[in-house]
């Protein structure tokens, strides 16, 4: 069996590459960090042109019509460049959920614009520090109206619409619905909130009798988050791979070139093993991630299993590589000058982006138990 990906997939993936190291170097994410930009335009315009935003929407509605092996090649480069563009939050989240629960008509009113670029999706979950939870949804919906509050919306500051998780009234469960809700309209009013990465705007967003529809059944809310979580969890462990292997190289390349005692840093065995054990943990959460994303293309019965295990190794790879790099710096690896930032603070917010890490691993033993057990 052939888990490589194909020559049109390797060239995809370097034709991203070479664009967002000519588009997307640190400098550009440095200069969103440190400003009120929402996110790099011209690297997100750049990747509309390419047609990455539309990979995975299908041709009828304006999309590329590619697969989701496309979409994890590019999810690694973009993780490699730290880039500063709402691409996680409109296309493995925004975009997957309209494709997976959307109506008709609602694909065809969506679907074409985050395409060409004219729409960014986000999703809008969390409503504080507390995990969402068919307990604790307090934004309701009801009458086409959406009032509540939710924090932080990863991209809420770029987002034009966002797919809120709402309560319906009903229980358990059956209590959460989804709804669309455009962020144009009457009714929305938004803020920047300070987070770890501020490459990634988050935002408090209110809704005050914002117009709403229904994506799907009523009711069905948290079993479609669960299912589009397991979805965005592969092109996001792609994302975190690239990351990892960027810190990676970061840490190698200073520490041939960093000099100490006469050598170079590199030659030290504590150096070594440093490096070596990143490079470990990367391939452990490669191989996960590529059986996810086997599974994830062919529709495997495995996908909720190998989604949860391609999260939780990228996750520690990623956080392993980003705070050894940091440490292969030495001090000069903790100022503000120092790009070894950039990893840290993307590594951090990947990893809680859609559940911490002990959500993930609760839900393999649970996955695997359940598994076992029929």
């Amino acid at each position: 069996m052939n888990f490589d990906f194909s020559d049109d997939q390797k060239m995809l993936k370097e034709q991203v590459r070479k664009f967002l190291a000519d588009k997307s170097p640190y400098k550009t994410t440095r200069r969103v960090l440190e400003g009120d930009e929402a996110y790099a335009e011209e690297v997100w315009k750049g990747l509309v042109e390419l047609g990455v935003t539309a990979a995975t929407i299908p041709e009828e509605y304006g999309g590329a019509g590619m697969g989701a092996l496309e979409l994890c090649v590019v999810a690694e480069e973009l993780g490699r460049a730290c880039a500063a563009v709402p691409f996680a939050s409109s296309v493995y989240l925004a975009t997957e959920a309209l494709k997976l629960f959307g109506s008709e008509a609602q694909k065809k009113a969506w679907l074409p614009k985050l395409a060409s670029g004219a729409a960014i999706g986000t999703i809008a979950t969390g409503e504080g520090p507390q995990a969402p939870s068919p307990r604790n949804v307090r934004t309701s919906f009801g009458g086409g109206k959406v009032n509540g509050e939710k924090l932080p919306v990863a991209d809420g500051t770029a987002a034009t619409f966002a797919i809120v998780l709402v309560n319906t009234g009903g229980s358990g469960d059956r209590s959460l619905s989804m709804a669309i809700v455009d962020l144009a309209g009457a009714g929305v009013t938004r803020e920047v909130v300070k987070t770890v990465d501020p490459a990634r705007k988050h935002a408090r967003i209110a809704f005050n009798g914002a117009a709403g529809e229904l994506l799907g059944a009523e009711g069905a809310g948290w079993s479609q988050l669960e299912t589009l979580y397991d979805v965005a969890a592969v092109p996001m462990a792609f994302e975190q791979i690239g990351g990892a292997e960027s810190a990676m190289w970061m840490a190698r390349d200073y520490a041939l070139q960093r000099q100490a005692f006469g050598r170079q840093i590199g030659s030290y065995q504590a150096i070594k093993h440093k490096i070596a054990d990143m490079y470990v943990k990367l391939e452990l959460a490669r191989s996960n991630a590529y059986y996810g994303a086997m599974m994830l293309s062919e529709g495997g019965a495995d996908l909720p299993i190998a989604a949860a295990a391609a999260r939780i190794a990228a996750t520690e790879a990623y956080d392993f590589a980003a705070k050894e790099n940091i440490q292969t710096h030495g001090g000069i690896g903790f100022t503000w000058e120092a790009d070894t930032q950039f990893h840290y603070r993307r590594s951090r917010l990947l990893s809680l982006a859609i559940g911490g890490p002990l959500a993930w691993k609760d839900k393999l033993v649970t996955r695997l138990e359940r598994k076992n057990a029929a």
